[in-house]
């Protein structure tokens, strides 16, 4: 003891120092596990009573009425028409992919594909 006073050593001070570097360390710790994930959809979400109600020689405003604009129209061949749609659940990660192509000759539908096909009944908050 020097003047009465009493002094702590070096070794008494080191916890109270390390607290706020601690926690500056732990806090981004802890709050990365708490990202938040949004859905995200993409494209037409078409339901199986639709794709039920499209048939060969419908025109194309018909089938446009009923689908909706398609999400690619290639360029290359105008007479196709592609309708995809894909929904990634934020949380999980699980991606649901559908795709339909309506082909045309000339103003009336020919065929149609279904790579992937509609569920019967299927909603992208249940899938």
């Amino acid at each position: 003891m020097i003047g009465g006073h009493y002094r702590p050593g070096p070794s008494a001070m080191r916890p109270a120092r390390l607290r706020p570097h601690l926690a500056a360390l732990l806090l981004p710790l802890l709050a990365a596990g708490c990202i938040y994930r949004m859905d995200i959809q993409q494209g037409n979400l078409l339901g199986r009573e639709q794709v039920d109600q499209l048939e060969v020689g419908m025109t194309r405003s018909q089938v446009r009425f009923l689908l909706g604009t398609p999400m690619v129209v290639d360029v290359f061949d105008p007479d196709r028409w592609d309708y995809v749609y894909r929904f990634e659940r934020g949380k999980s990660r699980k991606v649901t992919r559908r795709h339909l192509i309506v082909w045309f000759d000339g103003d009336k539908v020919t065929r149609v594909e279904e790579p992937d096909p509609v569920p019967a009944k299927e909603s992208p908050a249940a899938g």
